[in-house]
């Protein structure tokens, strides 16, 4: 199971920490390809980037550090709770092939956050 974990927590990590950095360092218009994108302030996708790289960064130090290890089912919840977000934005602005990856997102984060609880 720990083995497991480990997996499911370097993909999420690595995921969120380069999405988060795309969002933080990359132009609105370079974002364009994300559809949400043009339905979201600039100050909103920052946020967003800097959470998910934080987020990413919570899902994998603590563990690798030994220290504050409650910080990674915490980052693991955080991370249920923007697919969440996610999902019902897509869903409002009819986009269902998003959902489906929110879904899955937020299935691995789960089971990351019984994991390590």
């Amino acid at each position: 199971m720990n083995i497991a974990l480990w997996i499911v927590q370097g993909l999420l990590a690595a995921m969120f920490v380069m999405a988060g950095l795309m969002k933080l360092f990359q132009s609105k218009e370079k974002l364009a390809r994300l559809t949400w994108t043009a339905r979201q302030s600039v100050g909103m996708i920052k946020f967003i980037g800097l959470s998910e790289f934080l987020i990413g960064l919570g899902l994998i130090l603590p563990q690798l550090t030994r220290i504050l290890l409650i910080l990674t089912p915490i980052a693991a919840i955080a991370l249920c709770l923007i697919m969440v977000l996610a999902a019902i934005d897509h869903f409002k602005n009819k986009e269902m092939k998003e959902i489906g990856i929110n879904l899955f997102v937020m299935a691995l984060a789960a089971f990351v956050v019984y994991g390590r609880f």
